[in-house]
């Protein structure tokens, strides 16, 4: 029977820490705090005691930076464990269409380039300009009368000439009559996830085709 050497460390082997080594040697915990405490009114000038309040304040303080200090603790687990969430469900929007606003949508080769304006009342003449990187008209889009709320468009590809447009990025702006006013619209695209990221600070960000990176806090609709 071999013998145990007496550098045999169990607490190590079973992947646990012994009672003495818990608490980091940097460290001051409301023990240390309440020993350093009865030390300084061991040793206090018996003429000049300590106050009573003074030593509430002494204690108050103490422990509102100790809880500060376990808010903060238990601030950023639960932060990692809401990033942790996040991308999860972000990875399961890959190679699903997700929508987002923005004035610049992606024409595929051989596809459709599909989004949505905001009508923020009923109005009329609600048309849709699809532009080329240098800002010349491609295709007009009229949608005629709307009530308030999305109303989505789809642009074939063909240009106002009958052409199918080159793939790539184009630009798109929106107007419509409200109120016998023109005014412009919000609009928003649909595009393909291609993959997603944790990008640090950023969060959860999905990798748009032909889009690039945008967080995930920006997608308003998934398909």
């Amino acid at each position: 029977m071999s013998a145990i050497s007496s550098n045999y460390d169990l607490y190590s082997d079973l992947g646990l820490t012994a009672a003495e080594e818990k608490q980091k040697s940097g460290d001051l915990g409301m023990e240390d705090f309440m020993n350093l405490l009865v030390t300084e009114l061991t040793h206090q000038d018996p003429f000049k005691p300590m106050e009573n309040s003074e030593m509430a304040t002494q204690i108050s303080q103490f422990a509102t930076v100790s809880g500060i200090d376990d808010l903060n603790t238990s601030f950023n687990d639960f932060a990692g464990n809401m990033i942790a969430e996040q991308s999860m469900q972000a990875a399961n929007l890959v190679g699903r269409e997700v929508m987002i606003e923005s004035y610049m949508g992606v024409l595929p080769n051989g596809g459709s380039l599909s989004g949505a304006v905001y009508m923020p009342a009923s109005g009329s003449n609600v048309k849709i300009q699809i532009n080329d990187k240098t800002g010349a008209l491609v295709r007009e889009l009229t949608l005629g009368q709307q009530e308030q709320g999305l109303v989505q468009f789809s642009w074939d590809g063909f240009t106002d000439t009958g052409e199918y447009a080159d793939p790539g990025q184009y630009n798109i702006t929106a107007s419509a009559n409200i109120e016998d006013a023109d005014q412009g619209l919000s609009t928003m695209v649909f595009a393909n996830v291609d993959s997603v990221s944790i990008g640090g600070n950023n969060g959860v960000l999905v990798n748009l085709e032909g889009l690039g990176l945008v967080s995930i806090d920006d997608v308003l609709e998934i398909h």
